[in-house]
């Protein structure tokens, strides 16, 4: 299977377990369409837009009106480069990160910290499993402003942690 298939082919995951920890900015309800080898997401809303959920950085962008012009725009080599790193995704697969359809790219810290998204940290994840850290992740970011200085505590969530 191409990269360019495996973009595309995303039947077998559950969009409500992917966007349960980015509810916060992505309320509404949403179709998958497409993900890249980052598990980054392109999402079709209701109205017919199309939207990426670009979990490395924590916004969700609209970028086509319609499925068919998202469809369009994805075979230009730009486009592919922007949306599905095709460079990057090609240079991990030779050092051997080639995930399946349920898994992705992370990084030992986050691709959003200054010190994060290096090859050395690569590794194979679970998508559900890293969508949903980056959502909890970016939500807990969200009020700070670029640039913060922050520290890095993982730990189980609590009750209290999930309820708010």
């Amino acid at each position: 299977m191409s990269f360019v298939e495996k973009w595309f082919y995303v039947d077998g995951l559950e969009i409500e377990r992917l966007l349960s920890d980015w509810r916060w900015l992505c309320p509404e309800q949403m179709s998958l369409l497409a993900r890249n080898v980052f598990g980054e997401l392109f999402l079709q809303n209701e109205a017919g837009a199309v939207l990426w959920l670009n979990t490395t950085t924590g916004k969700l962008n609209k970028v086509a009106a319609t499925k068919a012009e998202f469809l369009e725009m994805a075979e230009t080599s730009q486009k592919r480069q922007e949306w599905f790193v095709e460079q990057d995704a090609t240079a991990y697969a030779n050092r051997g990160l080639i995930p399946s359809s349920s898994q992705c790219i992370g990084f030992g810290v986050p691709a959003v910290f200054a010190e994060g998204g290096t090859t050395e940290t690569a590794f194979v994840a679970d998508i559900y499993e890293h969508v949903s850290f980056l959502g909890d992740l970016h939500q807990q970011l969200s009020t700070l402003r670029d640039g913060s200085k922050v520290r890095l505590r993982i730990g189980s969530k609590t009750a209290t942690d999930e309820s708010g």
